[in-house]
């Protein structure tokens, strides 16, 4: 292998920019329901009548089954190569599942007997997370197909947190601003016009991302191609076991997106601008006021990403969202909530409005240079044993990342029902009491705060920054040259990866 000549570009596969941008779409379309669903608590206990406790259990249960399901899948993505590409049919086949199951969800369940409600309710769920599953895979697995160039790939963060801020700011202000008004509240009327609006963009944004991966969705971008290694169900532990980079960023990640799912549960941002503040609507200011920053940290991020690697960046952001975070924190324990208003401009409120800004900022950014990360995971197990397991690096991901964000749904049901809310969420016009301040406080800044300090801690073992990962696209390039002659692919092993 030491004596082939060849470069990394004889097999860089590169993408075109709108490939970058359009493929970034598949992971819109599941955002839109998952910004939707993070609603379904309000559903479920406003509308079909459920409690709060059973609601919180039944979601945190039906999150691990989603978990589970992720290796299934990924292993049946690994082993898919039909003619319409490995990632391809997936796409198509979850957007369809998942468009059918939230219409069923949301229009059916209150109108059952009250006896089949919980039981439907579960059913259907399960339902719409397999699908969940089938689209969400392909976005992480279908990264090594789309790009190797370690200077392309964090191109899709930054299309990705473009649309996300679309997604959930944009979702937040509809919901806030216009719906909730419009309604009364969060009832039957409001899930039907905002399903309707997820349903239809989420079919369009699939359709532009199965364009985008068209012609990189062939056998000759899968790792090695017709050599690369056979994998069975059972490697999935040796995988686990044997890749660092993975468990790392596995930690780092799901405490990240824990934090963040924390921040997004309907109840925590009601419970900090409807009552802490007094002003709901002001979640939505607040969200579109973020939008430029947001922007400008992204892109500067991603453009020292493509110099220094993703890690560095990943590392950098977190601690940005814990430093400001935590300023806001100790800037809310020092002054009066009550005064913080936008028709009333002050230095109070210009303060906290410029922390909680910057540190909202970078809490977005991490989730998003997470994805590209993922498929460097991927490539640095194609480097030590010859496999090719996107689907399989990218579920095992999954699985253990979705393990952990479910108990953020789990968190905000139990401690609220700590406080005396055990059959309904706080709602809008509740007075703020003491343990509500303490609450909506801990839930708002203190979980992710720990979050973030357990990611930094996690990220101080996770080698594959800018130079590794050169270092690894070359190599991958130089054995798949040399066995391409040859005509043969043998699995490599640690010891070989070692000796290279």
């Amino acid at each position: 292998m030491e004596t082939v000549k060849t470069t990394t570009s004889d097999y860089k596969n590169r993408a075109k920019l709108w490939q970058i941008g359009f493929f970034a779409l598949n992971n819109t379309a599941t955002n839109l329901y998952m910004f939707i669903i993070g609603f379904v608590s309000y559903y479920a206990t406003g509308v079909a009548g459920l409690t709060v406790v059973v609601v919180s259990t039944v979601l945190m249960t039906m999150r691990v089954f989603d978990g589970i399901t992720d290796p299934i899948i990924g292993y049946i993505i690994d082993k898919t190569n039909s003619k319409i590409g490995k990632f391809r049919p997936y796409m198509i086949i979850g957007n369809i599942i998942l468009a059918g199951s939230v219409l069923i969800m949301f229009n059916v369940t209150h109108r059952l007997p009250e006896e089949f409600q919980l039981l439907f309710f579960i059913l259907i769920y399960g339902v719409h997370i397999i699908g969940y599953t089938c689209q969400t895979a392909c976005t992480r697995a279908a990264q090594t197909v789309l790009t190797n160039d370690p200077k392309q790939r964090p191109l899709f963060s930054a299309f990705d947190a473009s649309y996300n801020l679309v997604v959930f700011i944009g979702g937040q202000v509809l919901v806030a601003s216009y719906l909730v008004p419009k309604y009364g509240g969060f009832n039957n009327g409001l899930f039907v016009e905002l399903n309707t609006y997820a349903v239809i963009l989420s079919a369009v944004f699939t359709v532009l991302a199965v364009i985008a991966i068209w012609s990189k969705d062939q056998t000759k971008f899968f790792g090695f191609a017709e050599k690369t290694v056979k994998t069975k169900f059972s490697d999935y532990w040796p995988v686990i076991k044997r890749n660092r980079p993975l468990q790392m960023l596995v930690i780092a990640a799901s405490t990240d997106k824990f934090a963040f799912q924390i921040l997004r549960q309907p109840a925590v941002p009601i419970m900090f601008f409807g009552i802490l503040l007094g002003d709901y609507a002001l979640s939505g200011t607040m969200s579109l006021v973020t939008v430029v920053p947001t922007l400008i940290i992204t892109y500067v991020g991603i453009a020292f990403a493509r110099k220094t690697g993703l890690k560095k960046v990943f590392v950098l952001g977190t601690w940005g969202a814990l430093v400001f975070f935590a300023l806001t924190l100790g800037y809310l324990l020092m002054i009066d909530t009550s005064t913080i208003s936008f028709t009333n401009l002050t230095f109070t409120t210009i303060l906290f409005f410029s922390l909680y800004t910057v540190g909202y900022s970078f809490s977005g950014f991490t989730g998003n240079a997470v994805i590209p990360m993922i498929a460097d995971t991927s490539d640095f197990e194609t480097h030590v044993t010859g496999r090719y397991v996107p689907g399989m690096i990218s579920t095992i991901f999954s699985f253990i990342d979705k393990a952990v964000s479910s108990l953020a749904i789990a968190a905000v049901g139990f401690l609220l029902a700590l406080i005396g809310f055990q059959d309904e969420f706080p709602q809008i016009d509740e007075p703020l009491t003491d343990s509500l301040f303490t609450m909506t406080l801990i839930l708002y800044f203190g979980i992710p705060i720990i979050g973030w300090i357990i990611s930094l801690i996690a990220m101080k073992f996770y080698v594959l920054d800018g130079d590794k990962m050169k270092q690894i696209q070359q190599e991958i390039a130089e054995v798949k040259q040399h066995y391409v002659e040859k005509d043969a692919i043998p699995s490599l092993s640690d010891e070989d990866d070692k000796k290279k």
